[in-house]
């Protein structure tokens, strides 16, 4: 069975950084998708930046740009989302999910509706 845990949330003012870390275990598998979501109170959930394991080729969604980066250690199966400059406007949850289907199209279009395995998620806050 797959599972996905992630850890690095926590409270943070606003222009600081965090780094979420997404341990992956259980899977065969050395081609999938791998994305970070986030979802705040009242809003959808919405798309982060995305990975494939096979190449570490990334998607990064345009809010995004400059600010956040995804990135991969294969060797300790963990994902990671460097977040700086943060804002207010990023407080969420954030959770990682994994995509084994079409790893292609998942990283491609990083839609959190592809995805079909997911962690429990890590609280962020931002304070002003």
């Amino acid at each position: 069975e797959v599972q996905l845990v992630e850890s690095g949330g926590g409270l943070v003012q606003a222009g600081g950084s965090l780094r979420l870390s997404c341990q992956v275990s259980g899977s065969d598998f050395d081609d999938y998708g791998i994305g970070w979501f986030r979802q705040a109170p009242g809003k959808e959930r919405e798309g982060v930046a995305c990975i494939r394991t096979r190449d570490n080729s990334t998607n990064d969604v345009d809010f995004t740009k400059g600010r956040f980066t995804i990135s991969r250690d294969s060797a300790k199966n963990m994902v990671f989302l460097q977040m700086d400059s943060l804002e207010p406007e990023d407080t969420a949850v954030y959770v990682c999910a994994a995509d084994f289907r079409d790893p292609f199209a998942s990283v491609r279009y990083c839609r959190w509706e592809v995805f079909d395995t997911w962690g429990q998620g890590t609280q962020v806050t931002v304070s002003s």
